[in-house]
This record gives C-alpha cells, sequence and structure tokens, in this order.
C-alpha cells in the first residue's frame, strides 16, 4: 500500500499541464482570459497553447503583449472547428496532462490549484470543472448561466461528485491526459456533442472521469437570445445522435424537455376549455424557478430574465430533439445527411 500511495505521489508531482485555447475571431475574450493567467495564484509551470482556427480578426498581437509574461505558443491553421483545433493543439503541446478551455472563459486566481488538489485526491484521466457567472458580466449573461447551470432546469453539471466515473465533462472547462488523447483521438468532427462523445469513448476504454467542483471558470456564454436558441437547439439534435453512436448511454431523462414543451402546450390548450390545474402547476413551477434566480443573483430584472432563458432552453433542446429523434431513428435518415451543419470536415 505505501509503494502505491508513493507511485501516485510521484505520478502527480510529473504532471505538466498545457493549456489548449481554440479561438475565432474574439481577440478580445483571448486578452480577458490571458489576463486571468496573469493573476493565478500558483508556483506550478505550465504552458499555454492557443490554436486559431482559420479567424479572419486573430489574436497574434494580444498574444505577444502576453509573451514576457506567461509561456504562449500560438498556432494559425485554416478552420475546422473547435474539436480538430484542440486535437491540433494537443498534438502540438509539450505537457503530459491538457487542460481545454473555451476563449470566453475567465479563471479564478485558485483554478489551476484546485486542479492540482482535485488530480492528488483522485487521480483521472479525464475531469471536468462546472461554470460560474463573474460579476463583471451582463445581466443577460447572467440569465443565462443561471439557466444553464440551475438544478432545476435541463441545465448544470451532467453527473456529480458521486458519480465519479458517469460524470461527463464540457469542453469549456475539461481535462484530459496525454495518454487518454493518444487512447481515443481526441474529439471527434461534430459539434456540438464533441465533449459527450470523448467522455463516453474513454468509458469504454476503461478510463475515468470525474467533477472537480472547485476548479471553476467564469463562463461568459458570448450569446443574445437568438444565439442561446440555437446553441440549445443544436444541442437537442445532438443528443439523439449520440445515443445512437452510444446506445448504452441512453436516458429517459432526455425526452424530459420535450415532455416540458408538450405539456405546457397541452395545458394552455385545456385552460382555454377551464381545465386550470395543469397549467397553474407551470405557474409553480416559473414562481420556484424565479425565486432560486433571485436568490441567487439578488437582482429581480435577472431573475424574470432567468425564466425566459429557461424557456428557450426547454423549447429549442426539447423540440429538436424530437425532430433529430424522429428523423434519425424513425425515417433512419444519416446524421451527418441530415445536419451537416453539426459536422465539421476535417483534412
Amino acid at each position: 500500500m505505501a509503494f502505491f500511495i508513493a507511485l501516485v505521489y510521484i505520478c502527480k508531482m510529473q504532471l505538466h499541464f498545457s493549456f489548449i485555447i481554440p479561438v475565432y475571431n474574439r481577440p478580445n475574450e483571448i486578452e480577458e482570459l490571458l489576463e486571468s493567467f496573469v493573476k493565478l495564484e500558483t508556483n506550478t509551470n505550465y504552458e499555454i497553447v492557443i490554436i486559431e482556427d482559420g479567424s479572419n480578426i486573430t489574436s497574434k498581437v494580444i498574444v505577444e503583449k502576453y509573451n514576457s509574461q506567461l509561456n504562449i505558443s500560438y498556432f494559425y491553421k485554416e478552420n475546422s472547428g473547435p474539436g480538430d483545433s484542440r486535437n491540433y493543439g494537443m498534438q502540438k503541446a509539450k505537457g503530459n496532462y491538457f487542460i481545454i478551455l473555451d476563449s470566453d472563459c475567465i479563471l479564478p486566481n485558485h483554478y489551476l490549484k484546485a486542479v492540482e488538489d482535485g488530480l492528488e485526491k483522485k487521480y483521472v484521466d479525464c475531469f471536468g470543472g462546472p461554470d460560474a457567472a463573474h460579476q463583471s458580466f451582463s445581466n443577460l449573461q447572467k440569465a443565462i448561466n443561471f439557466s444553464m447551470t440551475a438544478f432545476i432546469t435541463t441545465g448544470g453539471i451532467r453527473g456529480n461528485a458521486k458519480s465519479v466515473d458517469k460524470f461527463q465533462p464540457r469542453s469549456f472547462n475539461m481535462g484530459l491526459s496525454q495518454k487518454g488523447f493518444m487512447a481515443t483521438n481526441g474529439f471527434g468532427n461534430i459539434h456540438p456533442g464533441e465533449d459527450p462523445d470523448l467522455s463516453i469513448r474513454l468509458w469504454e476504454l476503461g478510463y475515468k472521469t470525474k467533477l472537480i467542483s472547485e476548479a471553476f471558470v467564469y463562463h461568459k456564454r458570448r450569446i443574445s437570445w437568438s444565439k442561446f436558441y440555437n446553441q440549445v437547439r443544436k444541442f437537442g439534435l445532438v443528443r439523439p445522435i449520440l445515443n445512437i453512436w452510444h446506445p448504452r448511454t441512453k436516458k429517459v431523462t432526455y425526452w424530459f424537455p420535450t415532455i416540458f414543451c408538450l405539456a405546457l402546450i397541452f395545458s394552455i390548450i385545456l385552460f382555454l376549455f377551464s381545465i386550470n390545474l395543469p397549467l397553474y402547476m407551470f405557474c409553480g413551477y416559473y414562481l420556484l424557478a424565479f425565486i432560486m434566480a433571485l436568490y441567487k443573483t439578488k437582482h429581480p430584472l435577472i431573475a424574470f430574465q432567468a425564466l425566459v432563458a429557461i424557456t428557450i432552453q426547454f423549447f429549442g433542446y426539447g423540440i429538436a430533439f424530437l425532430k433529430s429523434t424522429v428523423y434519425l431513428t424513425i425515417l433512419n435518415r444519416k446524421p451527418e445527411q441530415q445536419f451537416p451543419e453539426l459536422f465539421f470536415k476535417t483534412k
């Protein structure tokens, strides 16, 4: 036992972190993210690998500004999507443990220490962390963050600390060992959905995943209402594809947003015929959501906007999930042919 503990400790000491950050036309986001790296409270050496994914507005000048303060490698490539760009970055990286971030994230000061502590307690080849709303975010961003992370909605982190081997990390804040990357060949060409697909393939090869709840990031989610709708709609389209690729991961809970939408529509119809109870139950749900959002954000307007975000989330995801299920499982359409916008072509 003592030998095993010592071996784990040595392995931990030999971890060399490479942050992998693809970016597309977002130099301002990169500047905010790099500034948060400067403020990290850590003595650990790490590198930052930025992959410019065919941007017209590049981040090169911003990166050069921070070259004297941070160990940064910068690569420009043709546009091929975030998954392929992450793979490209991991191939170029010098570390043996990759931390993958979206460009619209900001790191809290303790981030890297939280990652190290989490891997020291229980090493896994893939981890994920949650996201939070920074105080500087707009009201809309805070409202959408609530919708995407609250337990009462379809959002939030997938899995929990107790189900270590079934947590599905998301690529806006995800760790992956070099060993895991080489075994899986990294991300596929679907987007979104490339991150749960990778997690599932890791499980099938015997690798473990887990949540490190303290390793959160401030996720800006660069979105308007229309962009938010399009984002959750794509999530809904993708899930049936993943169910086909990995049938053992199917869950009835994936149907909940669709059931919610149909039930709400039906309850409104019943209300027109003076059958009020179903619609009152939905009003109770929205009231509970408003109270929770108000408690979290301390802002009535944000709490109200959170109700709008929840409705968009349910209907965007739920209707798209139903549509995708019908096309793929009933009409037997091929995912790449039916939904070509979800797949990047890689060379």
